[in-house]
């Protein structure tokens, strides 16, 4: 599952496929379509919860609020089937759904980081990515990206920037599983469960603020 982006996106893997995947951009409404886009796709594939031995999610760079949902979620199924937890990187998720639509490295990825920035990567291949995740203006990465397709929603939103831009907008848990169950297989490290952040939270307790407590 991820929700570090607009998208609110859940997938059931077997180890082999995707057996069942469901998706729905709503930027405001992660807590309200997480749990019955679960409930979908698990009706979807005629699984039960408890038959479920791996939770992947993303874990960001996104938005505190929406990105703290999907987390949450998957920490409580962790704890409750006592399987478990791998984060991925969702920039990284999202590489890999551009590399299965055909797109080859080297390239890029950015996704909408809102206050006129993306979060974004950049990729030697599909499955590589090249550096650590980075939240920048686009105006001030446009010379590094130069000559680089660049995948996501970031990308779209800035044609001036990157005029290279490609989709898929934005990540899917097909995705997300696909590139977690090839790390599991191969032996790779994927990451812990915790959020990706990259900058402070919106919401900021106000300055000069007063506390008030009872005598």
């Amino acid at each position: 599952m991820d929700t570090a982006t607009p998208a609110v996106t859940v997938a059931l893997h077997d180890g082999t496929s995707v057996v069942a995947e469901t998706g729905q951009v709503d930027a405001r409404r992660h807590g309200e379509l997480l749990l019955p886009a679960v409930d979908r796709v698990l009706a979807e594939a005629g699984v039960k919860l408890a038959a479920v031995t791996d939770v992947a999610v993303g874990v960001g760079p996104g938005p505190y609020t929406g990105l703290r949902v999907g987390l949450v979620t998957a920490a409580t199924f962790g704890s409750a089937l006592s399987v478990p937890v791998h984060g991925v990187c969702t920039l990284d998720a999202l590489a890999y759904a551009a590399g299965q639509d055909g797109l080859e490295g080297p390239f890029a990825v950015a996704t909408d980081a809102r206050r006129k920035e993306v979060y974004w990567a950049r990729y030697k291949d599909f499955r590589t990515r090249d550096g650590e995740p980075s939240v920048d203006r686009p105006a001030d990465i446009a010379d590094r990206l130069a000559g680089l397709p660049v995948a996501g929603a970031g990308a779209l939103l800035y044609p001036e920037a990157f005029p290279d831009a490609r989709g898929p907008e934005h990540v899917s848990a097909a995705a997300l599983a696909a590139f977690a169950v090839g790390q599991l297989a191969a032996g790779a490290a994927l990451l812990p469960p915790q959020p990706l952040y990259l900058r402070r939270p919106d919401a900021q307790v106000p300055k000069n603020y007063k506390v008030v407590t009872p005598k």
